[in-house]
């Protein structure tokens, strides 16, 4: 064959690392890569937050059933930094409470969610055929149905407790994981290396394990972090409307509740507290993990 007929041969090229998108950017101490400035602050908020809901009831034990109506509502100062509701109780130590307990509440529904879409999205993607139709066309059925109504009807036929909180997170949240499992598999059945790892005697076992375990492990990990600020307010507005954790036991949504309640009397601050922790940790949540998504795409 004559040489003038082959393709020329191009210089290979080394890669180029992309600079730094000026001051948005810092870097990083991971590998050596730089992280966005968002992320990071997003992920030190979050470990404020996570420490002040962890430590402040340690460190500042106090009866979260004891009123003092005479002291009432006072606005922020350096001995209540976020001041007292109606009753007289500390808005810094309720805040930590509600903030832990619906954090809490909120990683487990979001886990049970996450579990639940495992399980339905590997039955229609294994078994195939009609099981993966009607499996598909429940995953349709649930998504048609606004989350929020499906979980006050949830919540209003159990009663309000963790539990409860925990069954309507998952039971509302669980389709976009179901639908990310099969993807993830029916894709792997076409690939070549799925082909001959079933040609050298591979049971479909270990090929789950070996294959598609760790391919899927740090998608169903972005996935949970997603879940857990949408379901931090879900918990906040089930409680608010009165189906969620009952009014004794401090969570963001019951100090909302109160808020507005004690809003009309002048107390802005009763609302603002509970709020402002809502808002953060949402940001933070979701921020934090903005970033690691945009790392996969890239």
């Amino acid at each position: 064959m004559p040489s003038d007929l082959l393709p020329a041969a191009r210089p290979a090229s080394r890669p180029t690392a992309a600079a730094p998108r000026g001051p948005t950017r810092v870097l990083g101490v991971v590998r050596g890569r730089t992280l966005p400035l968002g992320r990071v602050v997003a992920v030190g908020g979050l470990v404020l937050l996570v420490l002040y809901a962890v430590l402040v009831p340690v460190l500042v034990p106090v009866d979260l059933d004891h009123v003092d109506y005479v002291t009432g509502p006072t606005p922020p100062s350096l001995a209540h930094p976020f001041g007292t509701d109606l009753a007289g109780r500390d808005l810094l130590v309720r805040g930590a409470h509600g903030l832990r307990v619906s954090l809490v509440a909120a990683l487990a529904g979001a886990a049970g969610a996450v579990v639940l879409g495992c399980l339905v999205g590997a039955t229609c993607a294994l078994a195939g055929g009609r099981a993966d139709r009607w499996g598909m066309r429940l995953v349709d059925g649930v998504n048609a149905v606004p989350h929020l109504l499906l979980g006050i009807v949830v919540a209003a036929a159990l009663r309000g407790s963790l539990l409860t909180i925990v069954l309507v997170v998952a039971a509302t949240h669980w389709t976009q994981t179901a639908r990310l499992v099969r993807a993830e598999l029916l894709a792997l059945g076409s690939r070549d290396f799925y082909r001959a790892a079933v040609s050298l005697g591979l049971t479909r076992r270990q090929v789950l394990r070996h294959h598609a375990a760790p391919r899927l492990a740090a998608q169903l990990a972005v996935a949970l972090g997603l879940l857990v600020p949408h379901a931090v307010w879900h918990e906040s507005t089930l409680t608010f409307l009165g189906l969620g954790l009952p009014p004794h036991q401090p969570s963001l949504g019951a100090l909302l509740d109160l808020g507005q309640q004690a809003l009309l009397s002048g107390a802005w601050w009763t609302l603002a507290a509970p709020a402002g922790l809502l808002v953060a940790v949402t940001l933070c949540l979701a921020g934090s993990l903005a970033g690691r998504t945009g790392d996969r795409r890239g």
